[in-house]
C-alpha cells in the first residue's frame, strides 16, 4: 500500500473485551487513513475478529494457532508499509503517539522506538501499587526501555531478522537486537497498560515474563549491548527515602518470586503457558 505512513499490526487472542477500545481510539483520528492496520485474530474462540472488522480501515487476518509469534509472522506477511508498529490489543495508545513513532523512525540511525510506558494501577491492590512504586525507580525503567506492549521498527530494523522466532519474550528479543544508540523512547508520547488487580495475578503474569527473558538464547541478543544494570542503584535510591522501605520489601518478594518460579519451570521442562492476566481486562 502506497502513501501509508505506518503499519500497525495487532496480534489478538480472545481480545473481545479490549479490541474495540484500541481500534476505536486509533481509527477515530481524522488521519487514520494514513495507517495500515492489520489485526491477526489467532486461535480465537470469541468474536475478536468480528469486532475488529466492524472498524473502518482495519484488515483482519484469522489463523487457527493460538500463538502470538504465529500472529506476528502472519501480520508481517499481510502488512506492506514501514515503519511498522507492533501493538498489543490490551494497551491504550492514540494516533498522535503512532505518528510520532513514524517520525522518529525516519531519523538516521534510529531503528526501533517506543512511546513512554505508563502503568495504570488505579484498580490494583495495595501490594501491586507498591511494586510499581519501586519498579518506576529501577535502572531498567529509568534507562528508557523498549516494548512491554508497543514497539515500532524501521524497515532496516525489521530486516535484522527473518521470521519471528519461537520465544515468549518477543519485546525483549527485538529490543536486544539493537544497541542503545539505535533505540528511541518518546518521552512526549505515552501508551498505557493496566496492571494486574491483585498480587496473585501479578505474579502469575510476571512468571511468564521472567521465563521468556530467561529462555531467550544469548545468540538472539546483541553481544555488544551492555548487560542489565546492577540493582545497587535502586537500593541506594530507596535507602535515602524511608517511606519506600516497606514498598521495597514488597518489591523484593514480587520480583524474586516470579524469577525463582520461572527458573524452576525451565529446570523441570514444564510446558509453556501464557499465564494471561484477565483482571486487567475485566473492566475494559
Amino acid at each position: 500500500m502506497t502513501g501509508r505512513r505506518l503499519s500497525v499490526v495487532i496480534p489478538a487472542h480472545n481480545e473481545a473485551a479490549v479490541i474495540d477500545r484500541l481500534l476505536a481510539t486509533v481509527t477515530a483520528d481524522p488521519r487514520a487513513d494514513q495507517f495500515e492496520i492489520v489485526v491477526v485474530a489467532n486461535g480465537c474462540s470469541d468474536d475478536t475478529a468480528a469486532r475488529a472488522r466492524a472498524h473502518d480501515g482495519v484488515q483482519v487476518v484469522e489463523i487457527a494457532a493460538a500463538s502470538k509469534i504465529a500472529a506476528l509472522n502472519a501480520a508481517d506477511a499481510a502488512a506492506s508499509a514501514f515503519p511498522r508498529a507492533y501493538v498489543d490489543a490490551d494497551v491504550m495508545i492514540d494516533a498522535d503517539a503512532l505518528f510520532a513513532l513514524a517520525d522518529v523512525l525516519s531519523t538516521d540511525g534510529v531503528e526501533i522506538a517506543s512511546p513512554r510506558l505508563v502503568v495504570d494501577t488505579s484498580a490494583a491492590s495495595w501490594a501491586v501499587r507498591q511494586h510499581y512504586r519501586i519498579w518506576e525507580l529501577s535502572d531498567y525503567r529509568r534507562s528508557g526501555h523498549i516494548g512491554s506492549g508497543v514497539y515500532a521498527l524501521s524497515q532496516a530494523g525489521r530486516a535484522r531478522f527473518a521470521e519471528w522466532p519461537d520465544v515468549i519474550a518477543d519485546d525483549r528479543f527485538v529490543q536486544q537486537l539493537f544497541l542503545p544508540a539505535e533505540r528511541a523512547t518518546l518521552d512526549d508520547h505515552a501508551f498505557t497498560v493496566r496492571s494486574a488487580r491483585d498480587m496473585r495475578s501479578h505474579i502469575n503474569r510476571s512468571v511468564r515474563i521472567a521465563r521468556g527473558n530467561q529462555e531467550l538464547p544469548s545468540s538472539m541478543q546483541n553481544a555488544s549491548a551492555p548487560s542489565t544494570a546492577s540493582r545497587g542503584g535502586l537500593v541506594a535510591r530507596v535507602a535515602r527515602r524511608p517511606s519506600l522501605w516497606l514498598p521495597f520489601a514488597v518489591y523484593c518478594v514480587s520480583w524474586t518470586a516470579p524469577n525463582l518460579l520461572a527458573r524452576r519451570a525451565i529446570k523441570q521442562s514444564k510446558e509453556r503457558t501464557w499465564n494471561r492476566d484477565q483482571t486487567s481486562r475485566a473492566s475494559a
